[in-house]
């Protein structure tokens, strides 16, 4: 959703694995769905994001309570355009290395023309979460944002985590859970057609609730959590969002009516001249470490 920038082009943030099913409609951001056309796109939707305060919140939070330090090794697994692998870049200094992990070519590319012209050594390569291209217990800190919940075997790159850090090591997890999706005001039961469809979108949608248990079931210690709602502005309506939720309530899965949709559509423009539109999702944030 757009309290996601986003949203209006995929259900969430990006993909950095391969999945075992289908393309998606939409999902652009997944492994098997790269398209050379699309990464203007892709790129322009990361660089919104990056200015969401929720996100900026949540993500100043795990960078202070991973603490990465001078000499150590990051790994940032999903590294997008390459903003988190910068931040990294600069936490552990010249005498340290960070490697953002990337398979589409196009986001990677700009990644590294990104930190070359901000003069940081943050480096990319091509990767796969469920395969990191990194040796076991090598790497002091891993950041692994908004991935999981587009995986088809979650738990298999958390294990491929757990794998890369060293005793001691820390890994920082930040994923959205859909199925907190909030949209007010308007009838319940429209409403919850509406958010439903924000389910539909990612193959692991209740990630962020998760992510707890994936850590420990990978024998990692849970060190601290966190979560940040990212809202919608409240004055005014995320149309692009709002309709590719409404025709999918109507169209795709026969939940509403088009009377219906049109009733929401005017309920959410009525509520957002009077400043009094809520939309958000919550987004978790975890912290671990591999015991020594």
């Amino acid at each position: 959703m757009t309290f996601d920038p986003l949203s209006a082009i995929a259900p969430d943030r990006r993909v950095h694995a391969m999945s075992h099913t289908q393309p998606e409609p939409g999902s652009g951001f997944r492994t098997q769905n790269i398209d050379a056309g699309n990464v203007t796109r892709l790129v322009a939707a990361l660089d919104i994001q990056e200015a969401n305060p929720g996100v900026r919140r949540l993500r100043a939070w795990a960078h202070e309570a991973l603490a990465a330090g001078s000499g150590e090794r990051a790994l940032d697994v999903g590294a997008g355009t390459g903003s988190t692998t910068r931040e990294l870049a600069a936490a552990v200094g010249s005498n340290g290395s960070a490697v953002g992990v990337e398979p589409n070519p196009g986001l990677r590319a700009i990644a590294e023309e990104r930190a070359a012209s901000a003069g940081n050594p943050a480096r990319f390569t091509d990767g796969d979460a469920l395969s990191l291209p990194v040796p076991d217990a090598s790497v002091d800190v891993v950041w692994c944002e908004r991935v999981l919940q587009h995986l088809t075997e979650p738990d298999k790159a958390v294990s491929e985590i757990a794998r890369v850090l060293r005793p001691g090591g820390r890994v920082a997890l930040l994923d959205t859970d859909w199925a907190t999706t909030i949209l007010h005001p308007g009838d319940p039961e429209i409403t919850a057609a509406f958010t439903s469809g924000a389910l539909t979108g990612a193959v692991n949608p209740y990630s962020g609730r998760r992510l707890v248990g994936q850590l420990s079931a990978a024998g990692l210690v849970v060190d601290d959590r966190g979560s940040q709602a990212l809202l919608q502005d409240h004055r005014s309506v995320a149309w692009p969002l709002i309709r590719m939720l409404g025709e999918s309530a109507v169209r795709r899965r026969g939940a509403l009516t088009e009377a219906q949709r049109d009733r929401a559509y005017a309920d959410l423009s009525e509520a957002a001249e009077r400043g009094a539109l809520h939309m958000s999702v919550t987004m978790f944030a975890v912290v671990a470490h591999r015991p020594e």
